[in-house]
């Protein structure tokens, strides 16, 4: 099972440095990730970001990859400073991969990180994405009912001045739509979606139900006549949708292949 996240220290009052939370230990979403990697030609360097304690940085050394830590806490020598609300430290196509797990939704500014990720990624390079997913059915339900999602909790969250550099926790809920959004609007598709562990398999013959009765209504929002000139398109959006790892998956885990500029959105 997944550590859970240490919850945020206060930052040194001395120094000024902020403190951001992270798992310790290799969790299922990081094993998720790696795999992914793996597949990769060599050389390949990667972009680790936030880096956290280093266990993808660690693993993806010991596999062969060449691997540039990244993080705002300063947590090793070898770790390069860089704040996911501003424009990264990197020039232009630095990097064959970015891997950017379970960071996007404590962010202000998840747009940025988005755009930036892409950027530092040469033509045909990958970024790796992971976020709480908030399409799964339990979190449809619960936003159903109580119209929060999954792992965003609003009522915990700290009231923090916009210049304070602490962590904010899960303030930027994104789903599947979104990121496949500002992923081609910034030059890139979605070549796979993954996830880490099922969610509440128990509500799997509800859904059924649902499902079967939602059916009309999805054919006619993404193969309607309004929908028709990005059919193809469309398509793969709605076997990403109806997949289980989007249906059912606790973490959404997402596969972006940068576009060359001269390659047809």
């Amino acid at each position: 099972m997944p550590a859970a996240a240490t919850q945020p220290e206060a930052p040194d009052t001395e120094t000024g440095a902020p403190y951001f939370s992270g798992v310790t230990g290799f969790v299922l979403y990081m094993e998720a990730a790696l795999d992914i990697l793996r597949a990769l030609p060599r050389p390949c360097h990667v972009l680790d970001l936030p880096a956290g304690h280093g266990q993808m940085t660690d693993a993806l050394r010991a596999e062969g990859f060449e691997v540039t830590p990244a993080d705002i806490n300063e947590g090793r020598d070898d770790y390069v400073y860089a704040d996911m609300n501003r424009p990264l430290p990197f020039p232009d196509g630095a990097f064959d991969a970015a891997l950017c797990l379970e960071g996007i939704e404590h962010l202000v500014n998840p747009v940025t990180l988005v755009s930036e990720l892409i950027r530092v990624v040469r033509p045909g390079g990958t970024v790796v994405l992971s976020t709480p997913n908030i399409l799964n059915f339990y979190s449809r339900l619960r936003f159903l009912l109580t119209g929060t999602f999954y792992q965003f909790n609003p009522a915990t969250l700290r009231d923090l001045p916009p210049d304070a550099r602490e962590d904010r926790f899960h303030i930027a809920p994104l789903s599947y739509h979104r990121l496949r959004y500002l992923a081609d609007h910034f030059g890139a598709d979605v070549a796979g979606v993954r996830t880490d562990r099922f969610k509440k398999k128990w509500l799997m013959p509800l859904f059924g139900l649902l499902h079967l009765a939602g059916l009309p209504w999805r054919r006619r929002l993404f193969f309607g006549r309004d929908a028709e000139p990005w059919r193809e398109r469309n398509e793969r959006m709605a076997a990403h949708l109806t997949s289980p790892a989007v249906l059912f998956g606790r973490t959404l885990i997402l596969e972006l292949r940068k576009r060359d500029p001269g390659d047809v959105g």
